[in-house]
């Protein structure tokens, strides 16, 4: 195994009716103003963001409101959250929805933190030596952004879609109550559930040192998501299959799952971003359309993982070799997908990038990783475009 750190201090408040403690957690915050910070009106419309303001109004906490943060989450809206947090002295950021919603008040909470563009630390061109404090009420599995040290953002011009990790941005608490995610669309859900499991995936095929347990909690938590997505798929107000998603969301990106294991891979995640960034395309669904094709291609590579991952996470009947056995592991992962009606390709998820697209896609790929990314296999410019081309 590999030395590792692993630091998670984030409170986590789960189950029915937690939303309502929301002025006790930010009171102990000690803060005199709360931005909180949304998307569209179904937080609104389900009355949760009256039960949140009036929890905080309760405890004399003085709070506004911006709502307004789409998926794959827009500078723009950032800069805007930045420019009303210093006109109205805000010094707490309480983001009330999903990863998009976190991702956007993480991004503003480094900007309030600093002279320069925000953007620059998601170009990787300088680092956050601060970050405001974030509280969030989560509504909805997948991100894992209420427990990570991650914040994805999309620059406006350019559809340009980029990472930042930080331990500094990771949330104070995380107020979760499955009750919350039971009028997602369907889609939602399924995107949400490929989301939980590729965070697992892209630190489990990798190459290099492995700790046993850590691949034991891995595998567990593949098992568990597969097994409450396929129930929720059926039945989506099933509250005990909501909170196993729910939790398995934070624990899929806090870190845990990668303890030990001398690297993590994300290429999946990279090559999404383009996709996501040039065609805005649900990120969930973008990951379920490439790993297939991923996974075939660096299969060679990182084969006795991938027959560990069929037999303990899958569960197929061996092949005559390791090789038909991995392969049908990654065919079962895609039945799976399909299951939840989830692309396998991007014809599926219903874009027809052209080749200048698709050579486009693979050079900003390779330019925010710089040149190279992978575990599993080390992937270049090259690479990038051979599995795009695969996943068309």
């Amino acid at each position: 195994m590999s030395n590792f750190t692993y630091y998670t201090p984030t409170k986590v408040i789960f189950g029915r009716g937690t939303e309502n403690q929301i002025g006790e957690l930010v009171t102990a915050q000690h803060c005199k103003k709360v931005l909180i910070h949304y998307g569209g009106g179904s937080v609104k419309r389900s009355g949760l963001l009256e039960r949140i303001g009036a929890s905080l109004d309760a405890a004399g906490i003085a709070h506004i409101e911006l709502g307004g943060v789409v998926p794959n989450p827009r500078l723009s809206k950032v800069y805007e959250g930045i420019d009303l947090c210093r006109k109205e002295g805000v010094d707490f950021l309480l983001a009330v929805g999903g990863g998009s919603v976190i991702d956007s008040a993480k991004a503003i909470g480094y900007g309030m933190c600093m002279d320069g563009d925000v953007w620059d630390l998601y170009d990787h061109k300088a680092k956050a030596a601060s970050c405001l404090p974030v509280g969030v009420v989560l509504t909805i599995a997948a991100s894992g952004s209420e427990m990570s040290d991650s914040s994805v953002i999309t620059k406006d011009e350019g559809g340009i879609k980029r990472g930042y990790n930080d331990d500094l941005c990771r949330p104070v608490f995380a107020v979760m109550n499955p009750e919350l995610t039971m009028t997602l669309p369907d889609y939602q859900t399924a995107c949400g559930c490929v989301d939980i499991l590729m965070h697992t995936m892209e630190r489990y095929f990798t190459s290099g040192d492995k700790l046993e347990i850590t691949d034991s909690l891995a595998e567990g938590l593949m098992r568990t998501v597969i097994a409450n997505s396929k129930i929720l798929r059926d039945d989506p107000h099933n509250y005990d299959a909501r909170a196993e998603v729910m939790w398995a969301g934070s624990l899929s990106h806090n870190g845990l799952t990668g303890c030990g294991n001398s690297a993590n891979d994300f290429a999946s995640h990279r090559l999404e971003h383009e996709m996501g960034g040039m065609f805005d395309v649900a990120h969930g669904a973008g990951l379920a359309a490439v790993w297939g094709s991923w996974a075939r291609y660096v299969l060679a590579d990182c084969l006795p993982r991938f027959v560990r991952f069929a037999r303990n996470v899958m569960n197929v009947e061996p092949g005559a070799t390791d090789e038909e056995t991995a392969l049908r592991g990654i065919e079962a992962m895609e039945d799976f997908y399909r299951f939840m009606k989830m692309p396998t390709n991007m014809r599926e998820l219903g874009i027809d990038p052209t080749d200048e697209q698709m050579r486009t896609m693979a050079h900003m790929c390779a330019l925010a990783t710089g040149g190279h990314v992978g575990s599993a296999k080390v992937l270049g410019e090259a690479d990038m475009l051979a599995i795009y081309n695969m996943a068309k």
